[in-house]
């Protein structure tokens, strides 16, 4: 017997990825800090290996600036991709 039923509609709109200019960045290093408005997240590049001096020079590449709202629908959307992630690969420590 073939199952007749259609997968649900997504709800909203349907989203067009436009990678034009999408550009591809490695980082080891985030920061975030907040106001009332905005949150502002700096990622960069810790190329200091040397563990005993005492000075960590980081290379900040990309400072992304949002409303508190879009930083919490990013802190869910992390959470649930970190959940995918340890279900798949076993839990990060």
């Amino acid at each position: 017997m073939v199952d007749t039923k259609k997968a649900p509609e997504p709800k909203g709109p349907k989203v067009k990825w436009n990678v034009d200019k999408l550009k591809s960045s490695y980082v080891n290093f985030a920061n975030a800090n907040s106001t009332k408005e905005e949150v502002v997240l700096n990622f960069g590049l810790n190329t200091s290996w040397d563990r005993a001096s005492p000075e960590v020079e980081i290379e900040l590449g990309h400072r992304l600036v949002m409303s508190p709202f879009a930083a919490k629908r990013l802190a869910e959307l992390l959470a649930k991709l970190m959940a995918e992630y340890e279900s798949r690969h076993g839990e990060l420590k």
